[in-house]
């Protein structure tokens, strides 16, 4: 059994204690054998310890996010890839044409559903 080795920064779905939501976590420390101990939610910036569990998913790298489109639909949670920014996730829907987008950075909003 092959067991994946994960990155300070890479995102995971946790149930967050703070938000009561499943959500996108981002990794913020690990074991010296690369499994996560704490994470961050995107959203509030709770720290909480990261248990492998039926509720906990880690996303394994393979599948790659769709390219930004400011005339796409997104809801919380997609991925994508901006040009300029790297890849990033939604993690919320601010007005009907605006969202926050979580980048390796930092959280910054973006268009989008524009024709």
């Amino acid at each position: 059994m092959e067991i994946h080795t994960h990155t300070i920064g890479e995102r995971t779905d946790k149930l967050c204690a703070t938000c009561k939501e499943e959500r996108g976590h981002v990794v913020a420390s690990l074991t010296k054998r690369g499994q996560i101990l704490h994470v961050s939610c995107a959203k509030c910036g709770t720290l909480s310890t990261f248990k492998i569990s039926s509720r906990t998913t880690p996303r394994v790298p393979g599948r790659a996010p769709s390219p930004y489109d400011r005339t796409r639909i997104y809801h919380a949670g997609q991925t994508m890839t901006h040009a300029v920014f790297g890849d990033g996730e939604v993690t919320a829907v601010i007005e009907p044409q605006k969202i926050d987008v979580l980048f390796p950075d930092r959280v910054r909003r973006l268009i989008h559903s524009q024709s």
